[in-house]
């Protein structure tokens, strides 16, 4: 084994460990409490989740003279859900999900929905705080967890440290990744009908188009990555429910079946391939927070783009998208696999249990359609983690150069993923990706307090029948808040004066 084996299998295992003894306890006992502190907003409040995804954005005047026109101020809440949506669901909703009901059986599955629930706060919790300490930026706001670290904790230096961190595995080792992921689909495909020693020149064309994509989006700003994840995901999501759907259509008798054994399976040690019960929970868990991100730190740098007339409203939001990442787009990856594969130890490892179920269901050109659908959710994904890292570069620096020299790492990154291996990067990014979740799950239980006052906040002007809208000299007591000033929601003041006034 050389030493890179070496090193890649040391951190595999090293990030087992802090998952399991590091990560699970922190993750469901702070679940837990952020449950119980927000009375279960997760649950109570998914009526006011639908309706505030569809708040409009401020408008504002921007150019002079003739040139001077209308546009929204910062992205809508929508576009922002859409722009976490594209980097939540990814290639992990399908090959993650499989992965984890090959290694922990179906049960695994009921733990994703029991850890989304329970997530659900913590999303909550973090996009609400993000929204709170925005900054304005160029085109849009910006927030995130390097944001109400220094600005609520008081930290800069650490803010800064987060910020890095963060940009090194999200922004460049999983957007290479993603690329990594969406060649060897296309090639997996073309392997179907042809020699694969006959196209090795593919993986360095395709790096080539997506690098020329990615570059074409990103550097149009974040509102044309946001107009094309607000595009591209409602079709994504349609497009693999209505594959989800039709394949249990076709099996519509072994539908109770699945979902016993999901139930079942979940509390039976017996039934699970090797580890026990243990294997089945910390599967579960693990995949649904890898999955939709809850509590991770990485949503809430979209959540503040969005111009919002309370801070409330996007934590409600994106706990919705917590809901659309586990709770749909998960499950229907577990259906496909489990309708066909009762039995999950002779379906094969991850991936391949989805292809031979749309294969046997839907026939051979079913490895094309599955490589589309992959495709689609990794490079989604790679503009979602793109939106997230730039954020972070906010935080350290306004300098445009800096921004420049980000984007074209970037790109260059996607084609680099493209056509080198990268079982090492994985892992160091999964290992990474441990420290960044619990340092954020830290600092917003700290941080706890003050979202549950923005969310009495929220509920008092609703109790009165009022659309809620937040100003920062309402809670006074609460420091180091820049945006949340009449500028900010003076359109939403207007729309609530003209409503009083038409009664």
């Amino acid at each position: 084994m050389n030493p890179l084996e070496t090193l890649n299998e040391f951190l595999g295992n090293a990030e087992g460990w802090l998952w399991t003894w590091a990560g699970m306890p922190v993750v469901v006992l702070l679940g837990l409490y952020f449950t119980l502190r927000t009375g279960a907003v997760q649950l109570r409040m998914i009526p006011a989740m639908l309706g505030a995804i569809t708040q409009k954005p401020q408008r504002e005047q921007v150019g002079e003279g003739r040139d001077r026109t209308e546009r929204t101020k910062s992205l809508s809440a929508f576009q922002a859900f859409s722009i976490s949506a594209a980097a939540r669901v990814g290639t992990g909703n399908v090959s993650g999900v499989a992965g984890a009901i090959f290694l922990g059986g179906p049960g695994a599955v009921f733990w994703m929905w029991i850890m989304c629930i329970v997530g659900g706060a913590a999303s909550f919790i973090e996009s609400t705080l993000a929204q709170l300490w925005k900054t304005r930026a160029a085109d849009t706001y910006k927030g995130g967890p390097a944001f109400y670290i220094a600005r609520g904790l008081g930290s800069r230096g650490f803010g800064a440290f987060f910020a890095i961190l963060f940009i090194f595995c999200f922004a460049f080792a999983f957007t290479s990744l993603q690329a990594n992921t969406i060649v060897d689909a296309v090639t997996g495909a073309v392997a179907v009908y042809t020699d694969p020693e006959g196209v090795a020149w593919l993986p360095i064309v395709l790096g080539v188009v997506l690098a020329a994509l990615t570059a074409g989006i990103i550097f149009g700003g974040m509102r044309r990555v946001a107009t094309v994840a607000q595009n591209m995901v409602p079709v994504m999501a349609l497009v693999y429910l209505v594959l989800g759907i039709i394949i249990v259509g076709m099996n519509l008798g072994e539908l109770p079946r699945v979902l016993s054994q999901i139930v079942v399976e979940a509390f039976d040690p017996q039934a699970v391939i090797g580890g026990g019960i243990g294997a089945v929970i910390v599967n579960g868990v693990q995949r649904g927070m890898l999955s939709n991100e809850a509590g991770m730190g990485s949503v809430p740098n979209v959540a503040a783009t969005a111009s919002v007339s309370h801070p409330v409203r996007q934590g409600l939001v994106q706990t919705l998208g917590v809901y659309f990442d586990t709770l749909l787009i998960c499950s229907i990856t577990a259906f496909i696999v489990l309708v066909s594969f009762p039995d999950v130890s002779v379906g094969g490892e991850g991936l391949v249990m989805v292809q031979e179920s749309l294969a046997s269901n839907l026939g051979s050109w079913a490895a094309v359609l599955l490589a589309a659908i992959m495709l689609l959710l990794a490079f989604t994904s790679v503009l979602g983690n793109f939106s997230y890292g730039e954020a972070n570069m906010h935080f350290l620096t306004a300098k445009r150069g800096w921004h420049v020299a980000f984007g074209v790492a970037v790109v260059a990154l996607v084609f680099l993923g493209s056509v080198i291996a990268v079982d090492l990067a994985w892992t160091i990014a999964g290992v990474s990706m441990v420290f960044i979740a619990l340092i954020n799950l830290v600092v917003i239980a700290i941080l706890t307090p003050t979202a549950v006052k923005l969310l009495k906040h929220y509920n008092a002007q609703r109790a009165q029948g009022l659309d809620p809208i937040f100003l920062a000299s309402d809670l006074p007591e609460i420091k180091n808040v820049e945006v949340w000033v009449e500028e900010d929601v003076c359109d939403y003041q207007d729309e609530r004066e003209a409503a009083a006034s038409s009664v």
